[in-house]
């Protein structure tokens, strides 16, 4: 079988326009805004109006990328959506995204593992174009969580957000692209990330609703702890894979899950030499979508240089997490 090397050749992304401040939030807790800006470094983020669904924000993010490549989206033959708030249980949200793009003749599916979710799917992407020759694969990662959230838990509605990014994976020339991946889950874990209620053990019911089990539950201590003792293990193994150092790494796009955090797993991590791209000030941590925005963003800003070294890492629901490095190149066409 003959295989090539794969790369990120172009990047989109989408936010809501409806901006939520700390102003907005912190009456409602009890807090002052620049207590909640202390505690995560976030001053605002992103909800979807009321007409938007998650399938609208994929797209929108979908077509900046495609955009960005001049690439037809009937050229697209793998659609990968990653997402934990797909619009319906059935069909994939990534059917409807195909639909809405008009790439008729891609192969569709959507990945379930919350924050992980990005890199999840440019793992399995590359796996699939660099197994066929001149394959292209869009890769999308959206959540909505504004619809998901209870206005009275502090600890989700101040960090969780909507959003949505966009990768369109192909052929690139060596040694470019996609280095090396790594996924690891960590099912014992898997109760400090829930919606407990929607399912087929506790399907939807008055009760449900009345004991309002269709929302985001987080066990926050637990989940910083689980990131702190499992994200930088994962990192540095994927990192010895590919015979790179960590001071050899020049970008660091993490998960956006809170700013406090992401500054402690850098001082784990070792990138004393890398820069670490955050969006999360003005954005939030949209789930799955953080990653992808936070790379666009990187992207269009030309903060990425050619040859450059770029480390994406994801954690969080499941539990789970999932890095993928890359090296980067700006000289790609369709």
């Amino acid at each position: 079988m003959t295989r090539s090397a794969a790369g990120i050749v172009a990047t989109g992304s989408y936010v809501p326009e409806g901006e939520v401040t700390n102003d907005d939030l912190a009456p409602r807790f009890g807090v002052t805004p620049e207590w909640i800006e202390r505690k995560t470094l976030i001053r605002s983020r992103r909800h979807a109006a009321p007409s938007e669904a998650t399938s609208d924000l994929a797209v929108s993010a979908a077509t900046a990328a495609l955009d960005q490549i001049g690439l037809p989206p009937e050229w697209i033959d793998y659609l990968i959506v990653a997402t934990s708030t797909g619009d319906a249980p059935l069909p994939p949200t990534s059917c409807l995204v195909q639909r809405a793009l008009g790439s008729h003749h891609a192969a569709c599916f959507d990945i379930n593992i919350a924050c992980s979710g990005f890199a999840y799917a440019l793992s399995v992407a590359r796996g699939l174009v660099t197994s066929r020759p001149g394959a292209y694969a869009l890769v999308v990662a959206a959540d909505l969580w504004s619809r998901f959230l209870d206005p009275a838990d502090r600890g989700t509605t101040v960090l969780l957000a909507d959003g949505a990014g966009a990768a369109v994976l192909g052929p690139v020339p060596e040694p470019y692209g996609i280095l090396e991946t790594e996924m690891s889950g960590h099912g014992e874990y898997s109760e400090l990330l829930v919606v407990d209620a929607g399912g087929s053990r506790n399907p939807a019911s008055h009760e449900t609703v009345d004991e309002v089990g269709h929302v985001l539950r987080m066990r926050g201590r637990e989940v910083t702890e689980f990131a702190l003792g499992t994200v930088p293990q994962s990192v540095k193994g994927l990192l010895a894979r590919a015979g790179v150092r960590a001071e050899e790494v020049d970008h660091f796009v993490p998960h956006q899950a809170n700013g406090v955090l992401l500054g402690r797993l850098d001082e784990l991590l070792g990138l004393e030499n890398a820069r670490t791209h955050l969006t999360l000030q003005r954005y939030g941590n949209s789930g799955a979508a953080s990653m992808a925005v936070t790379l666009d963003h990187a992207v269009r800003a030309g903060e990425l240089g050619d040859g450059e070294l770029v480390l994406l890492t994801g954690f969080g629901g499941g539990m789970a997490v999932g890095s993928c490095l890359l090296r980067w190149t700006t000289e790609v066409t369709a």
